[in-house]
């Protein structure tokens, strides 16, 4: 692994901590339902990171959570923040509309 790769692995790693811990800050103080589903939106994408990570590193096998060569992990988390945050702003648009 050459210098460049080991950076941008480390600031994805260190922005998506310091991001996942603040949404778990917030987590702490709202009662919100669409910003639940934001946060969460958050701490899935924090896995993420984490996931791909440790595969480049070799820590994890992807192919080990590949059903029928579909690599199901890296899909769910890659696809379910979009999912979580999509529905978190339908809940907030849906709120606001409302008298």
């Amino acid at each position: 692994m050459d210098v460049q790769i080991f950076l941008v692995e480390a600031s994805h790693i260190a922005f998506g901590a310091f991001a996942t811990f603040c949404a778990i800050l917030l987590w702490s103080r709202t009662r919100d339902l669409g910003w639940t589903f934001i946060i969460i939106a958050t701490i899935v994408s924090y896995a993420g990171i984490a996931f791909n990570t440790f595969v480049r590193l070799g820590l994890i096998e992807e192919e080990v959570f590949s059903f029928r060569g579909i690599p199901v992990v890296r899909l769910a988390l890659t696809d379910l923040p979009f999912l979580f945050m999509a529905v978190g702003f339908l809940i907030a648009f849906a709120r606001k509309r409302l008298p």
